[in-house]
């Protein structure tokens, strides 16, 4: 039996837009190999993503590959408003107002209006505003009755309903608008395996949402939008409340600046895999490709960086959302992962060495990771209802792959985020019968992950339904 060539670790998570609404296109979005399609509520109707979810769900039934289904809420995007020419022009030293209380469409070369009513509030004499992601800045310079009058610091062309940042972060506005709680209806409707929170301040903020999505009827896992710079001194509280993080590098670099947003990704991956939560990588990583066939050197080495830090996944946003070359960008985004993954340094992992382990089920995920690093293992079977026990296995590097064996749809998408887990559909019978095991490597012959005299590291629970109920491991061989 000829073995299968050893599987991409890093997931990838493409965005769906009218670039990949024609079937045939989304069919080879699932060949080149994504893992987690992107549903951006910031763009399009509810019905829009209604559709795409059910294109999604449908393939995936046709091909039997678990896809799992990322619902992005859109949050408090601060915006202003627009000018009755469609833009204007600034130079530096120019005098130009935000005034709140403008009328939306009559913007021009003086004033603009804009979205967000507190923002005269929020404000301070001196603060730097950071318009089009940076590439305008205005300093505050007299902030009265709504009105914020500034000097230009960097000028060029600005046009409607640009984004508005401030530096160093500050903004009140709250992570939740009622556009979200709407999204966050549609979400449960379609079933969304995740659902990813924009601006959150805080933990509460990820508290609240999390209430809402439960009483909304869904088990998604939330992921927060790691985009405000005052998150970044409170990455801990704000990880523990959340199931996965995003590194979202457009706002938060804007926000940090640009030279410390490489030095924020280390540590916000770090500190993520530190505590057992799964982390993507987000923004421009394949940016040149939404025109051009082939990535630029420095994407290449951006992607390969981040898997190198040990992301779980990387996004691609209107690379495959509005793009030329959708598929072409999924393809040599994988390409780069698998390279990336291949070499020894990031095969080897000192996670949790010298720590104490909390619990049973960590200690047997942790102890199966170490046993398949320094023996000839061909694979890893986690025996899982909730999916923690392969999540807690994939913050250890590893060449070995992963496979999570689930009797439960729902939790196969769910797995298909974290690093190096494949998720595998099998209908189980009694948890610690013999028959489960040959079920497994039956399975596993038939999908060629694993040949005659293979070694195989099996755990699982004796309690199903329980979670963290994982408390044995065994090795078997394949007769």
């Amino acid at each position: 039996m000829k073995k299968e060539k050893k599987a991409r670790r890093t997931k990838i998570v493409a965005t769906l837009g009218p670039a990949t609404d024609d079937p045939n296109v989304l069919k080879r979005l699932f060949e080149a190999g994504v893992d987690v399609v992107r549903l951006n509520f910031s763009h399009g109707e509810a019905q829009d993503h209604i559709a795409r979810a059910q294109a999604v769900r449908s393939l995936s039934k046709k091909t039997g590959r678990h896809v799992g289904i990322l619902a992005d809420l859109q949050g408090p995007k601060i915006r202003i408003a627009r000018f009755s020419a469609g833009h204007i022009m600034l130079a530096k030293g120019d005098h130009f107002r935000i005034d709140i209380n403008l009328d939306e469409s009559i913007g021009d070369q003086l004033q603009v209006g804009c979205s967000y009513a507190d923002l005269a509030v929020d404000l301070s004499v001196g603060d730097q505003l950071m318009l089009d992601d940076g590439r305008i800045v205005l300093e505050a310079k007299k902030i009265a009755d709504g009105k914020i009058d500034c000097t230009v610091v960097v000028g060029g062309k600005l046009s409607d309903n640009k984004g508005i940042n401030v530096q160093g972060g500050g903004l009140s506005a709250s992570a939740l608008t009622d556009k979200d709680k709407l999204g966050i209806i549609t979400a449960a409707n379609i079933e969304a395996d995740f659902v990813a929170v924009s601006f959150p301040r805080g933990a509460d903020d990820m508290n609240l949402a999390r209430k809402l999505v439960i009483d909304a009827g869904s088990k998604a896992l939330l992921v927060a939008k790691i985009e405000r710079a005052e998150v970044i001194d409170q990455l801990e509280q704000i990880i523990d409340a959340s199931d996965i993080v995003m590194v979202a590098r457009g706002d938060l670099g804007v926000e940090i600046g640009d030279a410390n947003l490489p030095a924020a990704q280390k540590r916000i991956i770090r500190v993520a895999r530190s505590r057992n939560t799964a982390v993507i990588t987000a923004t421009q990583m394949m940016e040149s490709m939404i025109e051009n066939s082939i990535p630029t050197r420095a994407e290449v080495f951006d992607v390969a960086n981040a898997v190198s830090d040990g992301t779980d996944a990387v996004m691609l946003s209107a690379e495959t959302s509005v793009g030329k070359y959708p598929v072409e960008t999924v393809k040599a985004m994988g390409r780069i992962c698998s390279e990336t993954e291949r070499q020894p340094s990031n095969q080897l992992s000192d996670h949790q060495v010298g720590g104490q382990f909390e619990t049973i089920d960590e200690a047997i995920a942790l102890s199966a990771m170490y046993v398949a690093n320094h023996t000839d293992v061909r694979a890893i079977a986690a025996f899982t209802d909730s999916g923690s026990t392969p999540l807690r296995m994939s913050r250890v590097s590893s060449g070995v792959p992963i496979f999570a064996i689930l009797n439960d749809a729902a939790i196969c998408r769910r797995v298909t985020i974290f690093r190096g887990v494949t998720p595998v559909l099998i209908a189980l019978q009694q948890r610690g019968s013999p028959d489960v095991f040959k079920d497994a490597i039956d399975e596993f012959k038939r999908l060629k992950i694993v040949d005659v005299h293979d070694l195989v590291i099996f755990t699982a629970g004796e309690l199903t339904g329980i979670h963290g109920g994982t408390n044995s491991m065994k090795i078997i061989q394949v007769e």
